[in-house]
């Protein structure tokens, strides 16, 4: 059975926290629940940090110019440079974070959709864009796993955030000790999980952990680290896991009847063409590895890359993939 390090997760307080909503409101999040369990959480609610209270009178993002200011307009409170500061000074104060839960649509907290308005008394939306502290927060961490609770709902964007969330946290936690054989192991139990994301990003990885340039451990961490954040910074490919999965059969192959063969190619192109989820290859590969006893297989983090009770099938609909 898998240790897993504890990832540290900053999250919007509102959700699930401290009823500390424009309204008074506190949202509770099955998801961020659950969650609760196997993190560390940093809840944060900038709104309330700079001063406004709860309940509040609602706050907006407002056009001006090339720019745009955070306004209460009923008050007419231009809150923009207080917003800006707070921020600033939260987030260089963090330590040792893995990612961040931000509430969706938030003039403050938002990723990318928060109304931006017209003007004060123009309530029409110009388009969507990210709060002010959502903003500083993919400035800052753009290299770690940062979500709104709203695009936490959809499948493929909660597997691809668990994944890199409890990936990074591993790969954080090696790094304070800076000792190159945990940096082998690691690397050398996430091969297939990182061909599933890039197979040339894998080759470089590779490259830097044999480390014929005989570089400090330091510097080593540092530019595995670079890579690692890299690779893991867009979703896998639909298509990698096919190449993925014919590389494990490999392993397999010689001690497996024509028909096991058949079925599991068969599965294969079912998953190729959206008709089975990859758990049905991935099923039947871990039986195999368990049947035959592949001890380094066993290992691999793409059969388990977080923690399985975090394993939910729910989907909001929207953008939904078996990936």
């Amino acid at each position: 059975m898998n240790e897993w390090e504890k990832p540290v997760v900053v999250v919007s307080k509102c959700l699930g926290f401290d009823a500390c909503r424009f309204n008074g409101d506190v949202i509770a999040d099955k998801f961020i629940e659950k969650l609760a369990q196997l993190v560390t959480f940093i809840p944060v609610c900038p709104e309330v940090e700079i001063g406004l209270g709860t309940p509040r009178k609602p706050i907006r993002l407002v056009k001006e110019g090339r720019g745009f200011k955070l306004i209460q307009p009923e008050t007419g409170a231009d809150l923009t440079d207080k917003m800006a500061a707070f921020s600033d000074v939260f987030l260089a104060g963090l330590q040792n974070v893995d990612g961040f839960i931000l509430k969706n649509r938030s003039p403050s907290c938002a990723i990318n959709d928060a109304k931006l308005m017209a003007g004060v008394d123009k309530p029409h939306t110009v388009r969507k864009q990210g709060g002010i502290f959502g903003d500083k927060v993919k400035e800052r961490f753009s290299h770690l796993a940062v979500e709104d609770e709203g695009r936490l709902k959809n499948f493929s964007i909660r597997e691809h955030f668990l994944t890199k969330l409890f990936t990074i946290a591993r790969f954080r936690h090696l790094k304070e000790q800076h000792n190159y054989n945990d940096l082998l192991m690691f690397h050398t139990k996430n091969k297939y999980l990182f061909m599933a994301y890039d197979q040339l990003k894998l080759k470089e990885l590779g490259r830097i952990v044999a480390n014929h340039e005989r570089r400090g451990s330091k510097e080593l961490f540092a530019l595995y680290g670079e890579k690692l954040y890299d690779i893991l910074a867009e979703p896998t490919a639909f298509t990698a896991y096919i190449n993925v999965l014919y590389h494990v059969m490999g392993y397999f192959s010689s001690y497996l009847s024509d028909g096991e063969k058949k079925y599991f190619i068969g599965l294969i192109e079912q998953y190729r063409h959206h008709t089975v989820p990859l758990s049905s290859p991935m099923g039947v590969l871990q039986s195999w590895v368990i049947r035959f006893n592949n001890a380094y297989l066993a290992s691999q983090t793409i059969f388990n890359p977080y923690p399985e009770e975090l394993i939910e099938i729910t989907d909001s609909g929207k953008g939904r993939n078996f990936a």
